[in-house]
Order: C-alpha cells, then structure tokens, then sequence
C-alpha cells in the first residue's frame, strides 16, 4: 500500500511569496490612496457646487445681493436649524469637507454648539452685502473656498452654533481670503490635495475650479499679477 504525503512549502518558497505579496501592495498603496484623494476632491466640489447653487437661490429671493450684512452669519442665511422651515440647504454635512476630520471640540453632527464648518466665503471687505453685478470679472472672482487653519497637514478648525437657529446667525462669518482665514487669522501652508499643491474654489460664475495653490501661474494665493497670471487683481477684489 502506498503512502501519499502533501509537500509543504519550504521556508525559500515561503518567502519569496512574502515578498511577492509585499511589492505588489507596495505598488498598489499609492494608486489607492491617489484614488482616495481623488474621490475627496471630487466630493470637496460638489459641496462647494452646491453652496453656489444655494447661494443662487437666495440671491434670486433677495435682488442679486450677497447675503445680508443684518442677518447674521452667511451659514444661517443659507442653513435652517428647523427642518420645518428649510433655507435653501437641506443638509450641514454640505459645509464639511471630505479633507475635513472634525476632532473634539468640532464635531461633523448637527444640533451642537460645535458644528464643524469647512468653507468660507471671500473675506474681502464689503463682499458680504453687494450686489453681483458689481463683480468685474465673475470668472476670476473667488466666492467660496476651503477655510483652512495653519499647520503642516490639512487642517480646519471654523464651527458654526446649530442648536438654534438665532445662535447659528450669531456665529462668527468664516472667511477665506488667499493664504489667511479666518477666524484666527490663520496663515495657510498650501492647498487641499495633491500634496498641498492644488485647491478647489468656487467662482462668480458659479462654477468650480481645481487651482493650483501657488507658483508662476495661475493660482490661489496670487491678489497682483506676478505677470504670468493677468486673472490675479480680480480673484480676491470684486
């Protein structure tokens, strides 16, 4: 009677199996989070796309002028905390960044005095209160953008007060203006994506640019012309 034996791997063969498994995640690692990044800038757009859209809405209702300068912040003109009484955004998950990880105290829920808020709106003195046809050049003109504290990582740190509507109208307006915002005048280190070197921003014309951060070209932090970017003197000024 014969005897049948199962061959085992051997410690060579082991290993090389090892390692084959571990280049070949090595190689994938990358590609992933490069997806990852890519699927966070894609949300990160359509939140701000919606923003624009709701902004649209309420200028509709209010003679083409950019949000009231009496009513409170610009979150709340756009936001209800009562659901029986809707704005023109249905959902404050809208105001958070998928590059945004609230940590204590911000939170990503609503009904807290903490309510993180990831976007502001062109900080430039007089924004708020104007009407739209005084903007020179909508292609250019920045409305809202990722409102970024300081750091080496992307970080957010603005919060809006949602239990109740009257305290969210009191919440300090979140601003962004080139490389500070606020509140905290926080000077910011690079964009939001592609290792810092690219933000979104939503322009006048309601629609949403992916923007290199910064250089010699076209970019985010330009408020002059560094004469490779004639765009530069309307982006930040209306």
């Amino acid at each position: 009677m014969k005897k049948s034996y199962s061959r085992a791997f051997t410690l060579i063969e082991l290993t090389v199996v090892v390692t084959i498994i571990i280049v070949l995640f090595a190689v994938a690692l990358p590609a992933f989070r490069g997806a990852l990044e890519r699927a966070k800038a894609t949300k990160d757009m359509n939140n701000l796309r919606q923003i624009g859209m709701a902004t649209q809405l309420y200028m509709n209702d209010n003679s083409g002028v950019l949000f009231s300068t009496t009513a409170g912040s610009w979150m709340s003109q756009l936001y209800s905390v009562t659901a029986a009484t809707p704005k023109y955004l249905s959902s404050w998950n809208t105001f958070i960044s998928p590059f945004d990880r609230p940590i204590s105290p911000r939170t990503s829920s609503i009904n807290s005095a903490n309510s993180a808020v990831s976007y502001g709106i062109n900080g430039t003195a007089g924004v708020v209160g104007i009407s739209t046809d005084r903007i020179s050049k909508p292609t250019a003109f920045i409305v809202f953008a990722p409102a970024q504290a300081s750091g080496a990582r992307v970080t957010f740190q603005s919060v809006g007060n949602t239990t109740t509507q009257a305290a969210l109208a009191s919440s300090a307006n979140v601003t962004v203006v080139a490389q500070t915002t606020n509140p905290g005048n926080q000077t910011v280190t690079g964009g939001t994506h592609n290792s810092r070197t690219k933000i979104n921003a939503l322009c006048a014309d309601w629609h949403v640019e992916n923007m290199t951060w910064s250089g010699t070209g076209p970019a985010f932090t330009h408020t002059t012309d560094p004469g490779s970017d004639p765009d530069a003197p309307f982006r930040w000024s209306p």
